[in-house]
């Protein structure tokens, strides 16, 4: 590569016609991708509105650490947004353990990934007004090759938007930390799924501390139960279980428990917990039964591949609590689950349409593009 080269590979892109805004956070699973497509439907809403684009330079979400991405976002942006874009601009980069691998050995040039990037950013702009960008799960993610959020923002000459939760005082230094890191490039912070509790705090306290250092805040988003977790139907696709007693409804679960105590101890643990999946192996019947009289259980997960006895069948299909049967051991299906709910798998059309309607309800969005798109 010649010197010519990497110096117009550093630079940013000058898209006069194309407006950028990266949509950067602190920590993964924290709504980012949803915040993203949502603004860019809310953008694009109307006959005249400006048409809206979407990209995630560093795809992270891997079947394998060989780099075979089972990334769902740029699917889904490109048939929501009904964007026509080839999938390899909307992920130049697949972020896998193999890939940082080759990096650290010297055998991917970091001048050459931001080019790629860069052009594929511009192939994405000129067919759109406004381009959404999809920040890494954190800040620091991409330094091995200089692609972090700060990086990316620069490279494309984007503004910033900073999704970030908040549960106490401890959670402020990180933002103001990120301003910092962002400088003039952030436009602002919009808080997501924030508790009932943590609610008041943050409006009354923190709001306006921040103010006080410039960091502008567009909105604070209440927790939403369908946001947080997932619903049975989606958790047995994922986990490739086996539906033993379907449920009626969309059954949500947020939290999975551990059956491995004994019946006494693990009725007294059940009834302590909300909205949750028990899991245990198929032969503890006493778990079951004990899983199935808690008010707050919401489904069993049988593993082992083991079937449950006629008696617990019949009294998970009269209290109407669904049943699933896989083939994995506890430990794995334990792991595989959170994984499930924490690395936001089941996002689907219908979790960017509730993020539009809780942003137009407790965000500022118009403040948000009059922002963000500033020049």
């Amino acid at each position: 590569m010649t010197d010519t080269d990497t110096s117009d590979a550093t630079e940013p892109t000058d898209r006069t016609d194309t407006e950028t805004l990266l949509v950067s956070s602190l920590e993964g699973s924290v709504g980012k991708t949803a915040i993203a497509l949502a603004l860019a439907r809310l953008a694009s809403d109307g006959d005249s509105a400006p048409a809206a684009g979407y990209m995630k330079p560093r795809g992270t979400r891997l079947e394998s650490n060989v780099g075979k991405t089972l990334d769902e976002d740029p699917f889904l942006a490109r048939e929501i947004l009904e964007f026509e874009a080839e999938i390899h601009d909307m992920e130049p980069i697949v972020y896998s353990p193999t890939f940082i691998e080759q990096v650290i050995r010297g055998r991917e040039d970091p001048d050459d990934l931001r080019t790629r990037v860069r052009e594929a950013a511009d192939t994405l702009a000129s067919n759109c007004d406004r381009l959404f960008v999809e920040g890494a799960g954190t800040l620091d993610t991409g330094g091995i090759i200089d692609l972090t959020d700060a990086d990316v923002a620069e490279l494309l000459d984007a503004r910033v938007l900073l999704v970030a939760t908040y549960e106490s005082a401890d959670d402020v230094d990180p933002i103001v930390t990120a301003a910092k890191t962002f400088g003039d490039r952030l436009a602002g912070v919009v808080f997501n799924d924030v508790s009932e509790q943590a609610y008041d705090e943050l409006e009354t306290d923190v709001v306006p501390f921040l103010d006080g250092r410039g960091i502008t805040t567009y909105g604070t988003i209440p927790s939403e139960r369908t946001l947080a977790g997932v619903t049975v139907e989606e958790l047995a696709d994922e986990l490739g279980a086996t539906t033993l007693v379907e449920d009626d409804e969309d059954t949500y679960v947020e939290r999975f428990t551990v059956g491995a105590m004994g019946a006494d101890s693990a009725l007294r643990h059940f009834r302590r917990t909300k909205n949750a999946a028990v899991i245990t192996g198929g032969d503890r019947s006493e778990i079951h039964t004990a899983a199935l009289e808690a008010p707050g259980v919401r489904c069993l997960v049988l593993t082992g591949g083991h079937r449950p006895s006629g008696a617990v069948i019949g009294q998970a299909t009269e209290r109407g609590v669904p049943v699933l049967s896989v083939q994995t051991d506890t430990l794995t299906t334990i792991e595989r689950a959170e994984d499930v709910v924490q690395s936001g798998r089941t996002r689907t059309r219908r979790t960017v349409e509730q993020m539009e309607s809780l942003l137009t309800e407790y965000a500022d969005v118009d403040l948000i593009f009059e922002t963000a798109f500033e020049k």
